[in-house]
């Protein structure tokens, strides 16, 4: 009997276990006429301010224009540089450029894939205004070491935190020590809506003034401030988060759940497994593991129905849109090459049964076994 397939994303299966409160949540913004910086958005802003501990959070339009408007807001622009990574989604640095400042990649960690932070100090210059860690796959950068060399230098600090709301860090939290925090809602997120979504998370009161303007055309009211952007997170959205963001940490701990039966069943593959270091909490996001033979191990797995992808095949600075014809400065990047040449994603979501797991890491297993089998005849 043919066995059914595994995806990649369970947002369906999501959406139909919390249907009723959904769909209620959602015929009521629709009842109510007011679907624009609306009360649901309002009581969402609240409601993940809270969530994150954090002073202020302002719903925008997705997770790129969090970033674009939280450095504009921060006034970077021409002749800043910008120290990130390149090991992450082509956005984080997009929206440096989009700002008219210099993204500058260092390196990843060889063991968390974050940015490594012992290559920060010697990427710094006088034109260095920002660092923007990563908080890749849903594990938290070192953002004591960021924090402190972000002192030291007189620098903001923004997290891309895409992929990781609800992540911890030893004995620290996102939002903690840093200017902002810019979240993606798209619908693949641990926190999704039906489409495209963001926000910004802060706890400084003026920044998180000036992005509600940016927003919505430089305006808080009837009078422009500026010029603006149009970039709201509709009520909608808002709604459908608000129903998801009470089972966020729910989700997260079944997600560690998953990556502990694959940490399990998968110890004896000749594969790279994740790495948590001591006293964090991954939210697993992804579960990314690393193969030289990445490619034979997808395609393997697909033939057998299961969907497995690639977070990031092709690092930004080797990608074909990269630089435009704008600046960038890019170090020495070996683990971030030899990462993109080998990581995979196996599927990674809430709804997934311990059956399933089960099989992703049986087929992985048959798969080695094979492998290793041919190895041997060629010898």
């Amino acid at each position: 009997m043919q066995q059914s397939k595994i995806g990649f994303y369970g947002h369906v299966k999501q959406y139909h276990n919390l249907k009723a409160e959904i769909d209620q949540a959602i015929l009521e913004v629709l009842e109510s006429g007011s679907y624009v910086l609306g009360p649901q958005l309002a009581k969402f802003e609240e409601e993940l301010a809270r969530y994150m501990n954090v002073q202020d959070a302002v719903g925008v339009n997705s997770g790129t224009d969090a970033l674009l408007l939280v450095f504009l807001a921060l006034g970077l622009g021409p002749g800043d540089e910008v120290i990130t990574t390149s090991n992450t989604f082509f956005a984080t640095a997009e929206a440096i450029w989009l700002s008219g400042a210099t993204p500058v990649f260092v390196d990843s960690d060889p063991k968390t894939r974050n940015m490594d932070v012992t290559k920060i100090e010697a990427a710094t210059t006088s034109r260095t205004r920002a660092i923007v860690p990563v908080h890749l796959y849903g594990l938290t950068a070192n953002m004591p070491e960021i924090a402190k060399i972000a002192k030291t230098h007189g620098l903001f600090v923004v997290e891309d935190c895409a992929q990781a709301i609800g992540a911890r860090g030893d004995r620290f939290t996102i939002g903690e020590m840093s200017d902002a925090v810019c979240l993606s809602f798209i619908i693949q997120k641990n926190l999704g809506c039906f489409g495209d979504g963001g926000a910004v998370a802060t706890h400084n009161k003026e920044l998180a003034t000036e992005v509600r303007k940016l927003r919505n055309h430089g305006s808080l009211k009837r009078s422009h401030h500026s010029v603006g952007y149009n970039s709201r997170l509709d009520d909608l959205h808002a709604a459908v988060l608000g129903v998801k963001l009470k089972h966020v940490d729910e989700w997260s701990e079944r997600r560690r759940q998953i990556a502990r039966l694959y940490d399990k069943g998968l110890a004896g593959a000749p594969t790279a497994l994740p790495v948590t270091p001591p006293g964090y909490e991954h939210v697993y996001h992804l579960y990314v593991i690393e193969s030289a033979d990445r490619d034979g191990l997808q395609a393997y797995l697909d033939s057998k129905g299961i969907t497995a992808l690639t977070h990031y095949p092709i690092a930004i600075h080797q990608q074909e849109g990269f630089p435009w014809g704008r600046p960038a400065r890019v170090t020495a990047l070996p683990v971030t090459e030899n990462s993109a040449a080998s990581v995979l994603s196996l599927p990674m979501y809430p709804e997934l049964t311990d059956k399933e797991v089960e099989r992703v890491i049986e087929e992985l297993l048959n798969w080695a076994a094979n492998r290793e089998a041919l190895s041997q005849r060629a010898v």
